[in-house]
């Protein structure tokens, strides 16, 4: 598994561009904004893109999806059921606060536990609502890899101030489908670098156990 962060959108989330390396199948998490240099990476490796997977609705996580998806001839947009509000409402996800209404149409709806095959990748989706009804974390299990999104960060976690978060339900998620994980696995957020669940586990000062 090849992963490369190509920050995208105004707020400059972290893009992932996931390779299987053998098969040249792959997936983006989040593109936050049309980024050519992602739309250059993918062309010039020759790389199949056969999903944008969202982990979740908020404007500066999918503000790129239909642009992107466009030119992956076949891919297809995966998001969390109860996220379905928020990728369909321009003032829950924010975009229309930021003058720029944007909505997105998934072409597949995913709940807890529900698995996806990547090339050689077996990916697992877990439900870790907190920062938004429908935010979703992304495990594969062999590659000890978690791309996290917002709901966990390095030493630190998503907000819970905005319409639909909530603190209990975010610590919650964190401690019962996170913090459960080998403590060598990877955790790459959706903003900061990335950390280590075991790290987490010891020093985030938000969700301890």
């Amino acid at each position: 598994m090849k992963i490369t962060n190509l920050p995208s959108g105004a707020l400059q989330v972290n893009t992932y561009l996931v390779v299987d390396e053998e098969t040249k199948k792959g997936f983006v998490v989040d593109p936050g904004g049309y980024n050519p240099l992602l739309a250059k990476t993918v062309k010039d490796e020759g790389i199949q893109i056969e999903y944008i997977l969202l982990t979740h609705g908020h404007s500066d996580h999918i503000c790129g999806v239909k642009e992107h998806q466009a030119e992956f001839e076949g891919c297809k947009v995966v998001a969390h059921k109860h996220e379905d509000r928020m990728l369909h409402d321009v003032r829950f996800n924010f975009s229309a606060e930021f003058g720029m209404p944007y909505t997105v149409d998934p072409d597949i709806y995913v709940e807890d536990g529900d698995e996806l095959k990547v090339g050689n990748i077996d990916l697992k989706f877990f439900h870790t609502p907190g920062h938004s009804p429908g935010g979703m974390c992304i495990y594969a299990e062999k590659e000890n890899v978690l791309f996290s999104g917002d709901t966990l960060f390095r030493q630190s976690i998503g907000r819970t101030d905005f319409p639909g978060c909530s603190f209990e339900s975010l610590s919650e998620s964190i401690k019962e489908k996170l913090y459960v994980l080998p403590e060598e696995t990877q955790v790459f957020p959706g903003h900061m670098g990335p950390t280590q669940i075991g790290y987490e586990k010891r020093n985030n000062p938000f969700v301890y156990l």
